[in-house]
């Protein structure tokens, strides 16, 4: 028997999974992390204990646990979370902590300034986005201007998945999906990286070079195999970031499909039939040659979730508080008895683009309970959802099919009001495992193990969560936009 092994490092953990030819998980593990914020508007991750030592912890997990011998995985793909901004030595040690995607708005004086000299209309013609919080490119240029020994010092500037390529392999690569976010320095017209935009970012002979995720990037090397367990000579793909993995995992992959990932953020990508350019959204190529994507993504969901569990539910035990939560919410109708909630705690990212935009719960009186404020947490993300699926629509990009996967598809409240609030149907497929599957399937085909189509058989759908129309959530939607327009002044100045 054949087996193929896929990791993905997430926000906050990572997991990991075998699995044979036929899709059937043999070993599952995983090890959680913390998502390092050392003042507001940053967000980082440790390279070296979050992403290189959760890979390694969980390789080891998965060999033990399934006992196979290494020498039967045929081919390895990770995947993590993206863009991140990690600058490293020659040796590929890290210089710094890795620079998460966009959660972390430090470059916003370099994004406002490279929009000015390049010229917005420029940067989305020959990028394809606008630049925003998620893009590298200005990521680079903070770094240079407010770190400059470790600039001197970086050899090449790599992504989180990157990163864990090079561990494995000693190749350093990325793939043109991710690499499509270090604007403004990926042409998407060429495919490839220029300087002629802005040229004093970074030499472009420090940025990786590029292949698709379907690409072996190289084998595991004698060092890498010492640390994993993993054998020498193992072919490992180029991977790509963590929700395109998951994307893949529920079978999206025609044009039309639409993924909307519950996890610690909501993350949505769209298989597109061409390029998509707008400044409210983002696009990239495909996984594949010749084929392209949409995305769009809120700052804060699962994430904030977690907020509420451990500021305002510090009473309930942590592992169970989530179910015991939503049974609480479950007691407030539709409205949360008057709440409405902006989810922006982390600024926002699509389709406002505001790293000053707060969070606020509004409507509060002495008659509402813990219940109310959860569904109105819930609703609150669902309306910022709607406020991307609406701006797919204006763009005649709605999509054919919706799949839903991720951590909070197990949250049945937050899955039907998504439903309910966007107007769309859900598909939810068997497996919900996530990235690491998609990453296995795609190091599976990578080797020619499987074809494309093949993903249906491997996770088949499982349940439609279908929406249930209630006029009361239009009335509240418009509030919904309305809410952040009157605070969008004040929230500035509190900055």
């Amino acid at each position: 028997m054949a087996y193929t092994l896929g990791i993905d490092i997430g926000t906050y953990e990572t997991k990991g999974v075998l699995v044979d030819e036929a899709g059937v998980i043999q070993a599952q593990a995983a090890r959680g992390h913390e998502m390092l914020v050392p003042q507001p508007g940053w967000a980082e991750h440790r390279p070296e204990e979050d992403w290189w030592g959760d890979f390694v912890h969980v390789c080891k997990a998965l060999l033990t646990e399934s006992g196979f011998d290494p020498k039967d995985i045929k081919a390895i793909a990770c995947s993590a979370i993206g863009p991140c901004m990690l600058p490293v030595d020659a040796e590929g040690i890290p210089l710094m902590n890795g620079v998460l995607y966009g959660v972390d708005g430090r470059a916003e004086t370099e994004v406002r300034e490279l929009t000015d000299r390049i010229g917005e209309d420029t940067i989305i013609a020959r990028c394809g986005n606008a630049l925003t919080s998620q893009s590298v490119g200005p990521k680079i240029l903070w770094l240079k201007r407010n770190r400059p020994e470790i600039y001197a010092q970086t050899s090449h500037i790599l992504t989180s998945t990157s990163f864990l390529v090079q561990r494995l392999t000693g190749e350093v690569v990325i793939d043109h999906y991710t690499a499509a976010n270090f604007s403004p320095l990926y042409d998407i017209a060429t495919q490839s990286w220029v300087e002629d935009l802005a040229g004093d970012i970074l030499p472009l002979e420090k940025l990786p070079r590029l292949m698709w995720s379907n690409e072996i990037a190289g084998h595991i090397t004698k060092n890498a195999a010492a640390q994993t367990g993993l054998a020498i000579g193992t072919p490992v793909t180029a991977g790509t970031i963590d929700a395109a993995a998951e994307a893949f995992s529920v079978g999206v992959d025609q044009p039309g499909d639409m993924m909307m990932m519950y996890g610690s953020t909501i993350f949505i990508i769209l298989r597109a039939q061409s390029q998509v350019s707008d400044p409210r959204i983002w696009y990239a190529p495909w996984l594949f040659k010749g084929e392209h994507a949409s995305m769009a993504g809120l700052a804060t969901s699962g994430t904030l979730t977690h907020w509420f569990r451990d500021q305002i539910a510090q009473d309930l035990p942590k592992d169970t508080a989530f179910p015991a939560l939503a049974e609480e919410a479950e007691t407030s109708p539709p409205g949360a008895n008057g709440l409405l909630m902006l989810p922006y705690f982390s600024g926002e990212r699509t389709p406002i683009h505001d790293v000053h935009a707060k969070g606020v719960i509004f409507g509060l009186n002495l008659t509402h309970t813990r219940g109310d404020m959860y569904r109105a947490l819930i609703e609150g993300i669902a309306h910022g959802t709607r406020h991307v699926t609406d701006t797919f629509a204006e763009l005649g990009q709605s999509p054919s099919r919706l799949l839903a996967v991720g951590g909070g598809t197990k949250n049945a409240l937050w899955l039907q009001a998504t439903s309910d609030i966007t107007s769309i149907d859900q598909i939810v497929c068997e497996k919900t495992t996530g990235a690491s599957y998609g990453d296995a399937f795609l190091a599976a085909l990578a080797v020619g193990l499987v074809e494309r189509e093949d993903i249906s058989r491997w996770n088949p759908v499982a349940q439609t969560i279908t929406a249930r129309p209630n006029p009361a959530y239009d009335k509240a939607h418009g509030l919904f936009l309305k809410l952040y327009a009157q605070t969008k002044d004040i929230a500035s100045q509190l900055t």
